[in-house]
C-alpha cells in the first residue's frame, strides 16, 4: 500500500455511537458517511455532550439550546438517525475528568456499539487553526470511554445501581475531521446530498456565522471536503477519519 493512500473504513459492524460536543459537529464532515451507513441498514445513535447553548452570539443560551436541539434532531433525521440524546454538560466549558468519562462509559454500556465516532481531538485543525477546548476534551474522553466501558471496576456503580453491564465490544474509534486521516468512507451522490441537507438543517447556527444561505453554504463546504482527499482514495469522493483500533 502506498503510505499516502487512504484505507477503506471497516464496514463489518452493525451498531455505531457518535459522540460529539455540540449540535452541528457531526455535520461538518461525518454526516455523509452516516447516510451511507444507515442506508446499508446499520444502526447509528447520536450523543451530544451539550445542547450548544453558547454557540450563537445573538441568541441567549436558553433559547439557543432549544433551537439547536431541534435543529440537531432534524439534522440527524436527514441522514437516517432516529435516536439523539443530550448530556447537558455546559457548552464552551466542558470539563475533562471522571464525570464526563462516567457519562460516556454509561452511554457505551447502554448502546453497546462496535464503532465509536467522534470529532477531531487534536490541538489544531491541520496544524494551522487552534481547535476548541470542547472538541479536544470530548474527543479524548471518547477514546477513553472505549476502554472504560469494558472494565467492570471502572464506574462499578453503573453495574450495581444502574443495571448496566460492561461492554468491551468497541472495535474502533473513528475520528472525523482529523488533521491526519488514515481511512475513508466513499460517498455516493445520494449520501453526499443527504449530508448537505443534514448540515443545512442547522439554519440558526449557519445564519449566525454570517450572511450565508444554509443550503448553498452546506453544498459548497461539503462538496469541497468530499473532493479534497479523492486523489488519495482512488479518485472517489469520501469522508475521512483517523481510525484507532481497540
Amino acid at each position: 500500500m502506498v503510505p499516502d493512500q487512504l484505507t477503506p473504513l471497516p464496514l463489518d459492524w452493525r451498531r455505531a455511537l457518535a459522540v460529539v460536543a455540540h449540535p452541528d459537529d457531526l455535520e461538518y464532515g461525518a454526516s455523509g458517511a452516516v447516510a451511507e451507513w444507515t442506508e446499508a441498514g446499520k444502526e447509528v445513535t447520536y450523543l451530544l455532550v451539550t445542547r450548544g447553548e453558547a454557540g450563537i452570539d445573538g441568541i441567549e443560551p436558553g433559547e439557543s439550546a432549544r433551537i439547536r436541539e431541534a435543529e440537531q434532531i432534524a439534522s440527524a433525521a436527514a441522514v437516517g438517525v432516529d435516536t439523539v440524546e443530550f448530556l447537558d454538560h455546559r457548552d464552551g466549558v466542558i470539563e475533562p475528568g471522571p464525570r464526563l468519562r462516567a457519562d460516556l462509559a454509561a452511554a457505551v454500556r447502554r448502546h453497546r456499539p462496535e464503532l465509536l465516532l467522534t470529532l477531531n481531538h487534536h490541538d489544531t485543525w491541520g496544524g494551522t487553526y487552534w481547535n476548541t477546548p470542547d472538541h479536544r476534551v470530548v474527543g479524548r474522553a471518547v477514546l477513553d470511554a472505549a476502554g472504560d466501558a469494558g472494565n467492570r471496576w471502572i464506574f462499578p456503580e453503573q453495574l450495581a445501581e444502574g443495571g448496566l453491564q460492561p461492554w468491551g465490544g468497541v472495535r474502533w474509534v473513528a475520528v472525523a475531521a482529523a488533521p491526519h486521516p488514515t481511512h475513508a468512507q466513499p460517498l455516493g451522490e445520494r449520501s453526499l446530498e443527504r449530508g448537505i441537507a443534514s448540515l443545512a438543517e442547522h439554519r440558526a447556527y449557519i445564519t449566525g456565522l454570517g450572511d450565508h444561505e444554509p443550503v448553498g453554504y452546506a453544498r459548497k463546504l461539503l462538496t469541497r471536503a468530499a473532493e479534497a482527499d479523492a486523489p488519495r482514495f482512488g479518485g472517489r469522493r469520501c469522508a475521512t477519519f483517523e481510525l484507532y483500533p481497540q
